[in-house]
């Protein structure tokens, strides 16, 4: 969505206090990234150190508005409409007394303390905001990840990934367009026997196996209001592909192995096993020197960190992270701290990192607020540790299956139907909780209840 002139004056008066007190006499907070738990922090930061104006918190993003990253598969399945659930960074700083500055992080600047960000400029390449400095305190990287090909041959060129709306977005697109072409048999290339639309998505982990199951209600949907007469199971192939021996690695084998079921239920094709060597504009190639026909492809195989962070003059691990201390603090200066998908914070029970999830941001966030309030007492600071509470995976309107761990149940829990898909959509309403309070978000469900009920199942434009 386009900033406007609008936005960029909330942005300058977001912050009460700022005009009664002298900015040098402030603690300077800086957060760079408004993912899950960039925006959970500053709105906590806001609420409770911004009232008596000790503390100045400003974030910093390059996109205007946040959307919760575990719903993109559902916006590019079309079975969420993206409007309804943005929030507007400038709005919510007006709101939670925070100062929003929107641009991408270019520099850093150690000695000076301060952050170089880009410039801003509108649809047509207009200027609306100059590259500008800002000068911190204490800074705090959660500028997240992005999609990593791998260096596979073709793949950045022809598979979309769904790490951004925008992308999100754009798939839903070519996918409502692929098949209004299938039904009236506008193609090029191959021959016209069934299955008429090849979707092939690399990568079987949560975000790959959700938006399977999302993309066959999809297709259904279509044709019920239809843009197309296209048989959803016998014209529409999708198939799931892994280089592993199994989907859904990070999870517990009995979660992979119902989902797999589940997954062949709704006519679905899951490949293991098989290495991708090369995506070309209308096939998948394996190692073995097999491949399969795709119309449309999806990459969604691994993420790594943006290549900004090489940049800082910190120490990263091999995969780009942030290597971070279980205080959250870089190796080797203490006013900068990293978490989420961008940081590597030691987990030492599993003898590993604490991994990129959205709960770990989540549980990162309400740490690193009480572990500022700490700092700026002058106490020492504690370490993070991470809490397992098991994973869920949504197989959209069909099914949901996921595993419960913690010290009240004592053991890992495994469910599936009714209760998972609930729990699932709770995920989403504690996000919700941790930006706009229980009042707020209530209204908003009921709201987006009530939308549901008298709109399309699918985004149909």
């Amino acid at each position: 969505m386009p900033t406007t002139r609008k936005d960029l004056d909330q942005n300058i008066s977001a912050s009460p206090s700022a005009s009664r007190r002298s900015p040098a006499a402030r603690h300077r907070i800086v957060v760079v990234g408004g993912g899950a738990g960039g925006l959970e922090l500053v709105t906590e930061l806001g609420n409770k150190l911004g009232k008596d104006g000790k503390v100045s918190v400003t974030l910093v993003d390059r996109a205007s508005t946040h959307i919760w990253k575990p719903l993109l598969h559902e916006v590019a399945a079309g079975s969420m409409d993206a409007n309804t659930h943005q929030l507007e960074y400038a709005a919510q700083a007006r709101w939670h007394r925070f100062v929003f500055q929107q641009g991408e992080l270019l520099a850093l600047d150690r000695n000076r303390k301060v952050i170089t960000i880009s410039s801003l400029l509108d649809e047509e390449g207009m200027e609306l905001l100059p590259q500008r400095e800002i000068a911190y305190d204490t800074l705090i990287l959660a500028i997240g990840s992005i999609t990593n090909f791998f260096n596979v041959p073709g793949a950045e060129k022809n598979a979309i990934a769904v790490d951004t709306l925008s992308q999100a977005e754009h798939f839903r697109r070519r996918m409502i367009g692929l098949c209004m072409r299938a039904e009236h048999a506008i193609d090029t290339h191959g021959d016209q026997a069934h299955p008429k639309l090849n979707v092939a998505i690399i990568g079987a982990g949560a975000t790959g196996v959700e938006l399977s199951a999302e993309l066959r209600n999809t297709a259904e949907v279509l044709g019920a209001y239809g843009l197309h007469h296209l048989d959803p199971l016998r014209d529409i192939r999708i198939t799931v592909i892994e280089a592993g021996p199994r989907i859904l690695s990070g999870l517990p084998e009995p979660i992979s192995i119902k989902t797999k079921g589940l997954l062949n239920k709704l006519g679905i094709d899951v490949m293991t096993d098989a290495k991708v060597s090369e995506v070309q504009a209308h096939a998948v190639v394996f190692a073995n020197g097999n491949s399969i026909p795709a119309d449309l492809t999806v990459w969604a195989a691994g993420i790594r960190a943006p290549a900004i962070l090489a940049e800082l003059g910190l120490p990263v691990n091999r995969l780009g992270q942030i290597i971070v201390q279980r205080t959250l603090q870089t190796e080797i200066d203490a006013d900068i701290f990293a978490f989420g998908d961008c940081a590597a914070c030691p987990w030492p029970e599993k003898d590993s990192t604490v991994p990129p999830r959205a709960q770990a941001a989540h549980q990162q966030a309400s740490f690193l607020f009480q572990a500022l309030k700490k700092r700026m007492d002058g106490q020492a600071l504690p370490q993070f540790e991470y809490r397992d509470l098991g994973s869920l995976v949504s197989l959209g309107r069909f099914d949901a299956v996921g595993n419960l761990m913690g010290p009240l149940i004592g053991s890992t829990l495994f469910i599936e139907g009714i209760m998972a898909r609930l729990l699932y959509i709770s995920l989403y309403r504690m996000h919700l909780v941790a930006l706009h309070g229980y009042v707020r978000t209530a209204a908003d469900t009921l709201g987006h209840w009530l939308q549901r009920k008298t709109s399309p199942r699918v985004k149909l434009h």
